[in-house]
């Protein structure tokens, strides 16, 4: 189906979402038809943040929103859903589009496996009655559910419309890009170098991917690498649980400036407990380039002052090589909770692979290896 005609059904005028590679035609027919365009069009830091920012679009309007994200973001909107939205609370109608990663029999990557079983099972359970569309959904079949759906939204309900791989099609390209010059895989090579054999957490998406096949080039082990493949934003938490426990090891956490804003509070609870041999680096090309490279609010972030003021005794923005090998250095010799923010641009190989360990396998070899840490 045509997005166009997609977007046409549900009448609505006001989206808000978390980029995701399956819904990536609603994405780009966004981007080409609003931009980043408050009255229409938001791009928010989480799911939770989304679902809020709709309700409000409602209680302003009185019209229904549409909030947009992959089936991995249920759970950041369980809460405002429930406690919000729902019809025993205040009564707020929303639409929900959400890509169906990891559906059963699809097959997908381990962090979406358990996700797409649960995936309708969820949204039942949340009071969001949902209906699945697939390449072979009819536009008939689709106005007659949205007829249906309107009866629910008219009494404060909430619907969902879960999208499988193919269901939608857009045809027009969009080109994501910003002005810097590094690239991530070269940069986190960088990374790499200066580790040494000090464990790495790497964030959700293609940093991680990277990190595995660089290891691979170098003939290394993946024992010093925890690659949270999900559970997005959450890296710099799993790397402050492994640092407070291993305090004579240096540990590095390879972040995202679309996983760091997603938690940004994390930040708050890693400066005010600061752990010294912790060195929270955010890669940030200003772009959710694993889904398909939609801008973040980064680019107009001083992510740099938000680190500074949370209590980061070091903090760092580099823009080139010889800056970044100067300031992995210095957090390599220094003993202090170290931020350092290193602009990037957009871009990866065509050839990019994926980890050849299962996620179980990766967590044993770093749980064994970090055993051996004192």
């Amino acid at each position: 189906m045509e997005v166009s005609s997609f977007v046409k059904m549900l009448g609505a005028d006001f989206y808000t979402g978390v980029p995701d590679s399956q819904l990536k035609p609603l994405c780009s027919y966004l981007m080409n038809t609003y931009g980043i365009d408050k009255e229409h069009h938001i791009i928010a830091a989480n799911e939770g943040n989304c679902t809020a920012i709709a309700a409000g679009y409602h209680l302003a309007t009185g019209k229904v929103p549409v909030v947009y994200m992959q089936n991995s973001g249920e759970g950041n909107i369980i809460n405002p859903v429930t406690s919000l939205l729902n019809d025993k609370v205040y009564a707020i109608p929303t639409i929900f589009v959400i890509g169906w990663r990891g559906e059963p029999g699809i097959h997908d990557e381990p962090q979406h496996i358990f996700q797409g079983e649960v995936t309708v099972k969820l949204l039942d359970d949340i009071g969001i009655d949902s209906f699945i569309v697939s390449k072979e959904t009819t536009t008939d079949e689709l106005e007659n559910k949205m007829s249906e759906f309107k009866r629910l939204l008219n009494v404060g309900k909430d619907v969902a419309f879960i999208i499988r791989k193919g269901a939608l099609q857009y045809n027009e390209n969009i080109e994501y890009k910003n002005d810097n010059s590094m690239e991530r895989e070269e940069v986190i090579k960088h990374i790499v170098k200066y580790s040494k054999d000090n464990p790495i957490v790497s964030t959700t998406g293609k940093a991680s991917r990277e990190l595995f096949e660089i290891r691979e080039a170098n003939n290394q082990g993946h024992q010093y690498d925890f690659l949270t493949v999900g559970s997005m934003g959450h890296s710099s938490s799993i790397a402050l649980g492994v640092a407070i426990n291993k305090p004579n090891k240096k540990v590095w956490c390879i972040d995202g400036d679309g996983a760091a804003l997603m938690h940004l509070g994390a930040m708050a609870v890693i400066g005010n407990i600061n752990p010294n041999n912790l060195v929270h680096i955010v890669i940030n090309n200003e772009a959710h380039e694993t889904v398909g490279g939609m801008p973040t609010v980064a680019k107009k972030t001083d992510l740099c002052g938000i680190a500074d003021s949370c209590g980061y005794k070091k903090v760092a923005s580099v823009y080139n090589y010889t800056d970044l090998d100067k300031i992995l250095e210095e957090a390599t010799n220094n003993n202090e909770l170290t931020f350092i923010e290193i602009k990037c641009a957009i871009g990866s190989r065509e050839d990019l692979g994926r980890p050849t360990t299962t996620a179980i396998e990766n967590k044993e070899n770093f749980m064994e290896f970090i055993k051996g840490v004192n």
